[in-house]
């Protein structure tokens, strides 16, 4: 971890029949995917330059390539890392894919951003998921379990109108109290309120 990274060279601007694809590439790229990636490219511009040697050998953006081709835009942005070894190219090829499948998700923080580009009528499809996935983070008003008429008792339902600011900061907020944990409760179904009621029971405390 002491080696100081070497710098990449400029951005240079090739055709894209120049670029030459690695013949071992393990990582497949479906038609579907290739099609989603070309959306995206047409949506928010070419804005990951490919990577390529020196010989013009592709060591990562062979989906980008793909989409471009079917595009038909003849060039495509590029950063040659002539500075790394056989072994190197070899390795980063894998390790570019592997890494970032070595990430995960906040659920609770994803809905809500999915949410709101939803309200902004934002094409989500464009975010690489599709419709079953988006589906599971569909953001439901309220989650008042279905109880009897006796069992409703102990329970209240409230309702507060709020700015759309104000509406960030408290979605945020629950999401928070859940990640930490304060989303269940032995006695009440509703994650939502029982994160709020964490947050309010710390901000009492704090202010007693």
């Amino acid at each position: 971890m002491n080696k100081k990274p070497k710098q990449p060279q400029e951005l240079e601007s090739l055709e894209v029949s120049k670029l030459i694809p690695y013949a071992r590439n393990s990582r497949t790229h479906f038609e579907e995917q290739v099609i989603q990636i070309a959306g995206s490219i047409q949506e928010f511009g070419f804005t990951n330059p490919v990577l390529i040697g020196t010989d013009n050998d592709i060591i990562a953006g062979h989906g980008r390539v793909m989409a471009a081709k079917k595009l038909g835009i003849s060039k495509v942005p590029c950063i040659r890392l002539g500075h790394l070894t056989d072994a190197q190219k070899k390795a980063y090829i894998i390790a570019d894919n592997k890494l970032a499948l070595n990430a995960g998700w906040d659920e609770e923080l994803l809905g809500i951003e999915l949410s709101d580009l939803r309200e902004m009528d934002f094409d989500l499809s464009l975010t690489g998921f599709n419709e079953e996935e988006l589906g599971a983070f569909e953001i439901e008003e309220t989650d008042m379990p279905e109880l009897s008429d006796e069992d409703k008792q102990p329970f209240q339902q409230m309702t507060f109108t709020v700015h759309d600011e104000q509406a960030e900061e408290v979605q945020a907020a629950i999401a928070k109290a859940k990640s930490m944990g304060h989303g269940e409760s032995a006695v009440n179904e509703n994650s939502n309120g029982n994160a709020l009621a964490f947050i309010c029971q710390s901000f009492n405390r704090v202010n007693s």
